[in-house]
């Protein structure tokens, strides 16, 4: 998989057109099916040092509701408001913020997940529409 920082038109456009003279077009030429995306660059990791050391002092000096709450769970808060997200109580107690990407999961993840899903479905009498597996949808 190839990366580029892009940082402004010019240079990004040289590197479109270098991606695909020089990989792009040989590879559908050969047959192969590609994915292309484009996303913005994620946080520098001076910014990631930043963030778990200002949790960490969070964690350290507030209260939330009579608990302490870790570094982990203040992050947990702290994106759930950034992303104005929802919340509804669990199965088995406590809440689940709503929103949570799926995207980064991997095929087993995806697999206990819909296992739990389905598991869930029947004891709430769910008729589910789609395929019973997933294998052979592309």
């Amino acid at each position: 998989m190839t990366a580029i920082t892009l940082l402004n038109p010019v240079q990004a456009h040289t590197a479109l057109l270098t991606i695909y003279r020089e990989q792009i077009k040989p590879l559908t030429m050969a047959g192969h099916r590609l994915r292309l995306s484009v996303t913005k660059e994620t946080r520098s990791s001076a910014q990631n040092a930043r963030m778990w050391a200002m949790l960490q002092d969070v964690a350290d000096q507030v209260e939330w509701h009579g608990r302490k709450l870790s570094k982990e769970d203040w992050k947990h808060v702290f994106s759930a408001s950034l992303k104005k997200q929802d919340a509804v109580p669990g199965l088995d107690g406590g809440f689940v913020v709503l929103g949570q990407s799926t995207s980064k999961m991997t095929v087993a993840e995806m697999a206990d997940l819909q296992t739990l899903m389905e598991a869930f479905g029947a004891e709430q009498g769910v008729q589910f529409s789609a395929p019973k597996s997933w294998e052979g949808m592309e």
